[in-house]
């Protein structure tokens, strides 16, 4: 057996909880089913979002 720890809990749980938040927030503003399911999918990329307009910002 590998005797190797991985310190990525900490992230994945960062990551399930923006998870969770991003998609009631996206899923709550839809205004219709295939919006809800946007949403959602949108809820998956949430860091990219986030990167993004962190990136845009800091260019102006």
């Amino acid at each position: 057996m590998s005797r190797e720890m991985h310190k990525t809990a900490p992230a994945g749980a960062v990551y399930g909880l923006g998870l969770i938040g991003a998609a009631v927030y996206f899923i709550s503003h839809a205004t219709g089913f295939w919006m809800g399911v946007l949403g959602f999918l949108k809820a998956l990329v949430w860091p990219a979002f986030l990167v993004y307009d962190l990136l845009k910002h800091m260019a102006v």
